[in-house]
């Protein structure tokens, strides 16, 4: 039976954590750290739960079914599960997430010098695509070259960082500000919610399974076990990770308070430490912290589009690349406006189909419980993601006053009663 080595072990924890860290991750826990001031920590804890917790949870689930979405939400019926799967895929991949990872890389790491010009770019997303397409068409070398080169250089930038924020202390907190003034730590859940870092290990399981395979590696349990063990160290790397940029958020009160974004922090705390050497500094970070995240999307879609239509492998990597590039050339704050709708229209529905994976053994009939909890979750969703758009006014008063729905949880109590009255329902089933 063959293993993976310690090597490969450590090489796809490596991978695994690379895959959830884009930019995204980096800049939100400093913004949230400032705006927590002596709150930070209750704040960060409930960060953590959903921002590292649901995500660790998501790669554990899938892999207890092979790595596929479809599989683990087969209860839902064979089209609805289809559908989630599909609209999953290309939500976190060619039509939002991929390009954005683009535009966001060149918005924080070159617009100061090449500024918003669209030229610009056009040029740096093609030599960003070109480099993301030719890693992605060759997946059975993921392990060497995201798990064994990418990723410790990656880890390596922000471990550079990490050191950096424990090396200066910490001047002052700040008074809390807005929501973290009387309720931080739901505030921090709320904000590691919506990182999306739950949907991204949805499409993230399939490359962790494979990149285990491509060792040779066919027992399914020795797969379920090595893909356990590396969500576990990417979730343990997540946390240190998040609990040091809270501690640059915290540390930036003193020489840019008020900020109002974590990008501007970050600009400002690397100027800070290392002087003009701090930009390209950062640059450098945020180029691999999107790079990496970007290829590990493109194989993850390509994987699935060859499994779902039988075109070639190589052939969806530039056709999915090919698409990100034009998509992430209409600007970042168009990406913006299209995906946050999307992307908060189908996380409730994708955690309650994680979530409730662990339990289907309870269940008499798996189906009768999840169709509705997975249904109402999906209108709830779809109200908090037209919410999020321009569209917000046609929402109904009695919505925006429901409880936690300035929390963009309103999904959450509903779900839970309907989960009661099935689980009921399913249990007198079984003794009829």
């Amino acid at each position: 039976m063959t293993k993976l080595s310690i090597r490969d072990i450590i090489a796809l924890g490596f991978m695994t954590f690379a895959l959830f860290i884009g930019a995204g991750n980096i800049i939100f826990p400093p913004i949230v750290a400032q705006q927590a001031g002596e709150h930070v920590w209750l704040a960060a804890f409930g960060f953590l739960i959903t921002g590292v917790g649901l995500p660790v949870l998501t790669i554990i689930a899938l892999a207890r079914v092979g790595g596929s979405i479809e599989t683990l939400s087969a209860p839902i019926g064979r089209m609805a599960s289809l559908i989630l799967t599909i609209v999953c895929y290309l939500a976190v991949g060619p039509l939002f997430a991929t390009p954005r990872t683009a535009t966001v890389s060149y918005e924080i790491g070159l617009s100061p010098y090449f500024g918003s010009s669209s030229t610009a770019l056009l040029a740096y997303s093609a030599i960003y695509f070109v480099i993301v397409g030719i890693v992605s068409l060759y997946p059975t070398k993921l392990l060497d070259t995201i798990g064994k080169v990418l990723a410790p250089l990656k880890i390596a930038a922000l471990a550079i960082l990490c050191i950096t924020t424990l090396v200066l202390p910490i001047i002052f907190a700040a008074q809390p500000i807005n929501n973290y003034v009387t309720r931080p730590v739901s505030e921090g859940l709320v904000n590691g919610y919506l990182t999306m870092d739950t949907l991204g290990a949805l499409v993230f399981g399939i490359v962790i399974t494979q990149a285990i395979a491509s060792r040779g590696v066919t027992d399914s349990k020795l797969i379920t076990r090595y893909a356990i063990i590396a969500s576990i160290m990417a979730g343990v790397g997540l946390t240190a990770l998040y609990l040091c940029l809270f501690r640059l958020g915290i540390q930036s009160h003193s020489f840019i308070p008020n900020a109002s974004n974590g990008a501007v922090i970050l600009h400002a705390f690397v100027q800070h430490s290392f002087g003009d050497l701090g930009s390209i500094f950062l640059s450098i970070l945020i180029f691999l912290a999107c790079v990496v995240t970007a290829i590990g999307l493109t194989c993850s879609c390509a994987e699935y589009f060859h499994g779902l239509t039988k075109l070639p492998y190589k052939l969806l990597v530039l056709l999915l690349v090919g698409f990100a590039f034009i998509i992430s050339n209409l600007g970042l704050t168009k990406l913006i406006a299209f995906s946050v709708p999307v992307l908060t229209a189908i996380y409730p529905p994708a955690i309650v189909v994680i979530v409730l994976s662990f339990f289907w053994k309870f269940f008499n009939k798996p189906s009768v419980i999840l169709i509705p909890v997975t249904g109402v979750a999906l209108i709830f969703g779809v109200v908090e993601g037209i919410k999020a758009s321009s569209f917000a006014s046609i929402v109904p008063s009695f919505l925006q006053t429901l409880p936690l729905a300035e929390q963009n949880l309103a999904w959450v109590i509903p779900c839970v009663i309907v989960l009661l009255i099935t689980a009921i329902v399913d249990k007198l089933k079984k003794t009829v």
